[in-house]
């Protein structure tokens, strides 16, 4: 698998790519600090799953998944965010998010959602 973080706090791509490390199915791990380096990453690399915040710099994670949907790429996103609203929450999922998680109380759901893409990969 192949990993896009996206997060303009590099503390916060620090924390999500600690929480990969348990992971031997990863095989490349790229870093964004705002949403136009994370969107060309995502052209360049086509990775599994993109890991956004909402807020960055440049182009905010809700842009960049409007931008995922209109390359239709097979990329699966998931916004990890501090601001989990549901008003954000709404936007995200009708811009294309696949997962919407907060910072504060999901943060270890990532791991369930990598564990639910490595094992679907798997069977085909």
């Amino acid at each position: 698998m192949k990993i896009v973080i996206a997060d303009d706090s590099a503390l916060w791509r620090d924390r999500i790519k600690s929480l990969l490390n348990g992971f031997n199915n990863i095989s490349d791990v790229y870093e964004a600090e705002n949403g136009v380096e994370a969107l060309q990453l995502i052209r360049d690399k086509e990775p599994d799953l993109v890991i956004i915040d909402i807020r960055m710099p440049e182009m905010n994670g809700i842009e960049v998944l409007k931008k995922i949907r209109e390359l239709n790429m097979k990329t699966k996103s998931c916004i990890l965010t501090n601001y989990a609203y549901p008003q954000y929450k709404k936007k995200c999922f009708e811009a294309g998010a696949d997962y919407f998680l907060s910072k504060t109380e999901d943060f270890e759901d990532v791991k369930i959602i990598i564990s639910e893409l490595a094992n679907s990969e798997e069977g085909g």
